[in-house]
């Protein structure tokens, strides 16, 4: 591993206790209706948890500091939603240098492999740039034990008179096991 990884885990009120937008939260209700019938209802609610838990942090981290660091979340097996992250290799060597975003996602997943028996679904988000639209976004890739899968994109940017955050709609997005494989 390029980063130091290590197994942190974080109460849900240090993630956010912040509600959803009203409008995300239709948005993903909308793109999660279609997925949710093929999956175990109680499979739909841990990744609809770890969806709108991981839009929400980063939207708060994207409103304070103006981004954020890849993280994941998991649902613990007892239903606890905790937050797991790693260092960037660069921090750890104490330098300013630009960290490695793809090397942290990879640090994060294998790190949830590693530990995958302690939780029942998980969720990697990560800050992307949607190339088609020349936007940023939210990325949340969750998957759970049972093999259900969901992703999603959250567009935003900066408004140049305001400079505040304007967040688009949130839309369905394909995803890839990465934690439940062998």
């Amino acid at each position: 591993m390029s980063a130091t990884a290590s197994w942190h885990w974080s109460g849900a009120s240090t993630v956010s206790e912040r509600p959803a937008e009203p409008a995300a939260e239709t948005a993903a209700e909308t793109a999660a209706g279609s997925w949710r019938g093929s999956v175990p209802e109680s499979s739909a609610t841990d990744l609809e948890n770890l969806l709108g838990t991981g839009v929400g942090a980063a939207q708060e981290q994207l409103e304070r500091n103006g981004g954020f660091l890849p993280f994941a979340l998991v649902v613990e097996n007892d239903g606890e939603v905790r937050l797991v992250a790693v260092t960037p290799a660069d921090a750890a060597e104490g330098t300013d240098a630009d960290f490695d975003a793809d090397s942290m996602i990879s640090d994060l997943t294998e790190l949830l492999r590693q530990h995958r028996d302690e939780f029942r679904a998980a969720a990697v988000v990560c800050d992307i740039t949607l190339l088609e639209e020349a936007s940023d976004a939210i990325h949340v890739a969750a998957e759970h034990r049972d093999g259900s899968l969901f992703a999603a994109v959250l567009p935003y940017a900066a408004n140049p008179a305001t400079r505040e955050l304007e967040f688009g709609e949130l839309a369905a997005d394909t995803n890839e096991p990465g934690v439940w494989v062998d």
